[in-house]
């Protein structure tokens, strides 16, 4: 099926229906990518943090060896990591990245956290996380994010990323990124769905003209397994009433409304599977549409409740990214 694009500020296509990489382990990351790409999945969203970009180009390596695609066809997202932001880092990490995935571009680079800190060389950890000491402590980079963009347009002019943006940055931030960028982000990447709408930074995309993209468009399906508190005493969103009605309705799964109430209003997805018909459904998701009336009744559900952020992960005093 033809999936939908999105325009970018950049002047490339990206396509509205992709596949998120985080959480999808390395021991198999490369049958899922080759899987997702035998259902016709064309966008990859990766990220050095997530520890598989290894695999997950093993798998985009098998698909064009293979004749499936080309890489043209073929839109590969991955992100910078907190402890690479200081500017003289960011074009060495860029280009390891791009070796561990086999490839010679990225089709978009995010910045994935608005927070620097201290580098810790890839030969002592890698992916580094969030501690300097892989352990508790938290040590900051004095890099500023003007400091960081700066590097980043250095990519798009070294020809290592057609496309940048940012991931996980907040209304007031972006606005003082456009006041000094000579690239502006062409896409923002946050946690979006029915009890975390954020309309207003929607808005504020919208005026500006950067593409959003989704991720965890089911809620707290995705962090069920950190145990945290507020994941688990919510009723998940494919089980909440309101969607299952709607679903009925269309005839459609739960999984498949919530895609497309994000996609209907203009966001991209990047929803995974390993399950091959899962695969399909999701990527289904813009074969129908919502009447407003029903876009309106789930985005009622809003609670502004925020799961993927580091106080819900680890102890910590310093780190309060969406304060």
């Amino acid at each position: 099926m033809a999936i939908p694009n999105i325009k970018l500020s950049s002047g490339h296509d990206m396509p509205q229906v992709g596949f998120g990489l985080w959480k999808v382990d390395k021991a198999v990351a490369a049958d899922v990518v080759y899987n997702a790409i035998k259902a016709g999945y064309r966008l990859f969203d990766g990220a050095c943090d997530y520890g598989n970009e290894v695999e997950c180009g093993q798998g985009v390596a098998r698909a064009i060896k293979e004749g499936r695609v080309k890489r043209e066809e073929l839109f590969i997202v991955s992100k910078l990591w907190n402890t690479f932001h200081d500017g003289e880092r960011v074009e060495p990490i860029v280009k390891k990245q791009l070796a561990d995935w086999g490839l010679e571009y990225f089709d978009l680079y995010l910045i994935h956290f608005p927070v620097a800190l201290e580098y810790v060389d890839p030969s002592v950890r890698y992916p580094p996380g969030w501690h300097y000491d892989g352990n508790s402590e938290i040590r900051p980079s004095k890099a500023s994010i003007q400091e960081t963009w700066t590097a980043m347009e250095g990519l798009v002019n070294a020809g290592l990323s057609k496309s940048i943006g940012v991931s996980n940055f907040q209304a007031q931030l972006i606005y003082d990124l456009l006041r000094y960028a000579k690239i502006p982000p062409a896409t923002l990447q946050i946690e979006h769905h029915p009890y975390l709408v954020q309309q207003e930074l929607l808005n504020l995309c919208k005026k500006e003209g950067i593409a959003v993209t989704a991720y965890s468009s089911f809620g707290p399906a995705s962090f069920l397994e950190f145990n945290m508190d507020h994941a688990v005493k919510l009723t998940p969103l494919m089980e909440h009433d309101t969607v299952k009605a709607v679903a009925d309705k269309y005839d459609k799964a739960p999984s498949q409304v919530l895609l497309r109430w994000a996609t209907q209003r203009g966001l991209a997805v990047i929803p995974k599977s390993s399950r091959q018909e899962t695969m399909v459904s999701n990527l289904h998701c813009t074969d129908f549409d919502l009447s407003e009336e029903d876009i309106k009744t789930i985005t009622s559900l809003n609670q502004g409740i925020r799961f993927n952020q580091p106080s819900n992960y680890f102890p910590t005093e310093m780190l309060w990214i969406f304060g």
